[in-house]
């Protein structure tokens, strides 16, 4: 039956293709119409052999005598030609001159294309709406989802917190049968990467029930009303399987606070906020819909969202833990050639990265492999695919680079890499390198954190001091008037922290126990004591960085030294300089 159907949409493309061939053929070999000047015209006219003339705003008029002929002439551009033609009898077309078969052909190319593009619509009804509707929207669910919960590593907290929403869709009647309420909306949230999206899917897909994943900003248009109508068309869609998952990646780009109607109520994020907020109230308790949403800043949601009804389940997707980063790489390592790798050593040093970065560190490695033609992905390639992921690529051209460039770098470095190894012990400075990278580093020091549920006060202290040793280095080594620019990155890092320790943490004398953000909603304006005393901290553990190095001038050098011969070294070269 497709055939015959998919056939028949050939006959009128075929007709209208033919038709404007022909077309084409006599406008262009049709016999030139003779052309006479405008004296013969009168005289024609005085001698009644004028049958028809076909006035228009052209330069040239034609004219049918009475025998059949045709022929053309200067249009006179009279006001009065019209009704003089007429008075002598002479009948006037105000058309252009048309020959049957022109005529004939042009209708049928016309009414082949409109049954061509008739067919095509009825054929595809979401395009046909797509091409008329401007609130139209793909609709198009997951059916066959090979997700579950098994290709997923980590996050097994969160995985456990869901579990009960797939027994629902699969057998809804148990949770009946004890008046149980699943909760109609459930909102995901947490750190960027961190499987969000993928434990959406995963439901679904152990759940056996399609999947529909949208955006924020898919609802998000410059008409007003068509989010609103989007949302509508979502659920309306969901309803029609009986069962389904919906999915809103990046909700707040429709669920921030409503501004209280300053925007006169016709705010299109507003309305489309309204729009859902109504469709989750309509649930049915028994319909097995359940919508599933993700956002990054839970904070900045709508009350009217996170009520008890709405979406009344929060679950933090947190960053993977160690044990959690290992099954991570397994996972992503399963399909691959490897030999030689040392799992656990990778998953120690790659603390707080996500489940999407383990995943492009891995990718990283298997493409540096395949680069180099090698038979299996072993750790030389993880341990360089980590240095890509995390500083970028190493330049390859270094010859214009200057010696005081180098030596400046090298002294900078070198200031990282000691201070935390007397401040930091426990974390592992793996790598010390004076390599320009492509994310624009003259050099980076990589050192491996720690997996800490907090951080105290004298541990953010600590870390700041760190980041400013390559700046006190280098004020050590070349004096005040010589420091340089490379020390923006950590500067800003350092004032980040510090800022952080006051404003959020409570672990300052300005504001105290009080927290910043919350002062700013009730529109207080600080004062500058925060920045004097964040000031006054950076200027303390700057001096502090300082001595400490003053005091270990002897080590510095040597490590300098190295890294100006040797331009990267690992945490064994570290310990041997020290130590000899």
């Amino acid at each position: 039956m497709n055939k015959l159907k998919n056939k028949l949409v050939l006959l009128p493309f075929f007709m209208a293709s033919i038709s404007l061939v022909l077309l084409l053929i006599f406008n262009i070999f049709q016999p030139n119409i003779n052309e006479r000047k405008y004296l013969s015209f009168e005289n024609d006219i005085k001698n009644k052999n004028i049958e028809l003339v076909y006035f228009t705003n052209e330069p040239y008029i034609d004219v049918k005598l009475t025998n059949g002929t045709i022929y053309k002439t200067e249009n006179p551009r009279i006001t009065t030609f019209k009704e003089d033609l007429l008075k002598d009898g002479v009948s006037v077309s105000e058309s252009p001159l048309y020959t049957i078969p022109t005529i004939t052909l042009a209708i049928i190319f016309v009414s082949s294309t409109a049954i061509l593009l008739f067919m095509l619509i009825k054929k595809n009804p979401r395009r046909s709406k797509a091409l008329f509707s401007v609130d139209s929207i793909d609709l198009t669910p997951i059916e066959k989802n090979h997700m579950n919960f098994d290709a997923m590593a980590g996050n097994e907290e969160a995985k456990e917190s869901v579990k009960d929403l797939v027994d629902f869709l699969k057998s809804p009647e148990k949770y009946n049968f004890y008046g149980a309420r699943m909760p109609k909306g459930v909102i995901l949230y947490g750190e960027p990467g961190t499987g969000k999206t993928l434990l959406a899917k995963a439901v679904a897909g152990e759940a056996g029930v399609p999947f529909y994943a949208m955006s924020g900003s898919d609802f998000i248009q410059v008409y007003v009303g068509v989010g609103a109508s989007r949302i509508r068309q979502l659920f309306k869609k969901a309803r029609s399987h009986g069962k389904a998952v919906i999915f809103i990646d990046e909700i707040d780009a429709i669920g921030k606070h409503r501004d209280g109607g300053k925007n006169g109520g016709s705010d299109e994020r507003d309305q489309t906020l309204n729009a859902l907020l109504t469709e989750m109230s309509g649930f049915n308790d028994k319909e097995g819909i359940i919508v599933i949403a993700a956002t990054n800043r839970l904070d900045m949601l709508d009350s009217a969202l996170l009520r008890p009804g709405r979406f009344d389940r929060h679950i933090e997707i947190t960053l993977p833990d160690i044990n959690a980063r290992k099954n991570i790489i397994k996972l992503h390592l399963e399909n691959k050639p490897t030999k030689n790798i040392n799992i656990d050593s990778l998953a120690q040093k790659t603390a707080y990265f996500s489940g999407a970065k383990l995943e492009s560190l891995v990718n990283e490695a298997a493409i540096l492999a395949c680069k180099n033609s090698s038979e299996f992905i072993d750790d030389s390639h993880l341990d360089m695919a980590y240095s890509i992921v995390v500083a970028g690529h190493e330049k390859i051209d270094r010859s214009n680079i200057r010696s005081i460039d180098k030596c400046i770098t090298a002294y900078h470095e070198a200031g990282h890499a000691l201070l935390s190894l007397k401040l930091l012990p426990e974390e592992v400075v793996s790598k010390v390198t004076i390599i320009p990278s492509t994310k624009g580093a003259g050099g980076y020091t990589m050192s491996i954190p720690q997996d800490n549920q907090y951080q105290n006060k004298d541990y953010i202290k600590r870390r700041i001091m760190i980041l400013l040793a390559g700046r006190a280095a280098e004020d050590l080594i070349f004096g005040s008037d010589y420091i340089t620019t490379g020390a923006y990155g950590d500067l800003k890092e350092s004032t980040k922290m510090v800022t952080n320790m006051l404003t959020s943490f409570g672990m300052g004398k300005s504001l105290g126990l009080l927290t910043l953000a919350e002062l700013n909603s009730i529109n207080y304006n600080a004062d500058s004591n925060i920045i004097n005393e964040g000031k006054e901290i950076l200027n303390s553990l700057y001096n502090d960085a300082k001595k400490i190095l003053s005091e270990n001038m002897k080590s510095l050098e040597k490590l300098a030294d190295e890294l100006l011969i040797k331009e990267t070294i690992h945490y064994d070269d570290i310990l041997n300089i020290l130590e000899n």
